[in-house]
């Protein structure tokens, strides 16, 4: 199992800590709900506090730390409600992604390489590759866009996306990750159609919400 907390360069910017907590929470090492020690995580990480409360409060601006006061630092626990508002974002952030992408010339090179990671995911053996692909997969489409700022908005919501995949793991098979959906998306950006490409991503963000929230 791959551990994110640990002793970080010393030469640590906030920026690295928060990265490295942000993989922690995505990938269920700090679990919704939990503490978050101060003392303890400088300890672990091999850095000093200042650093870390700075790292600390840009996922806190994110949303995914909440500080309440006298008690304080805590990971969030998404309700339904959380989760609904997170795919919201998220599949407006990808919307806008793919039609910047289909407003330029490259959409069937940026097809293309989403198909390669669609590709990647038929040959996935185990539920958790098939994950990381599947989060791969549209991670690569925003980054295609070349929009940083949508890019950065984008990476808060994956990792609440894989906030709640963890949660559900045990319930996940292979299947769930939709690699013919995953495909036929790819395939219409690839043709550069506009309006097919923008009713396959609503219809798969509706997709992955209702297995999420039945």
């Amino acid at each position: 199992m791959t551990t994110y907390i640990g002793p970080l360069a010393q030469e640590t910017t906030p920026s690295i800590i928060a990265d490295k907590l942000r993989a922690a929470i995505g990938h269920g090492e700090l679990e919704p709900g939990a503490q978050l020690g101060e003392a303890d995580l400088a300890r672990q990480l091999g850095v000093s506090r200042g650093p870390l409360r700075e790292g600390m409060q840009r996922l806190t601006q994110e949303g995914l730390l909440v500080a309440i006061r006298n008690r304080g630092i805590f990971v969030t626990d998404m309700t339904p409600d959380d989760v609904r508002d997170m795919y919201l974002a998220r599949g407006a952030i990808e919307r806008a992604a793919a039609r910047k992408i289909l407003d330029g010339d490259a959409y069937a090179k940026a097809g293309d390489a989403l198909l390669a990671i669609v590709d990647q995911m038929g040959r996935a053996i185990t539920s958790a590759e098939a994950s990381e692909l599947d989060i791969a997969f549209h991670e690569r489409l925003v980054e295609l866009s070349d929009s940083p700022r949508l890019a950065r908005m984008h990476q808060t919501f994956i990792t609440e996306t894989r906030m709640c995949i963890h949660a559900l793991a045990e319930s996940y098979a292979k299947s769930d990750y939709r690699e013919e959906e995953h495909r036929i998306l790819a395939t219409a950006l690839r043709s550069g159609d506009r309006e097919r490409t923008d009713e396959l991503l609503v219809a798969h963000m509706d997709d992955a919400l209702a297995r999420l929230i039945p």
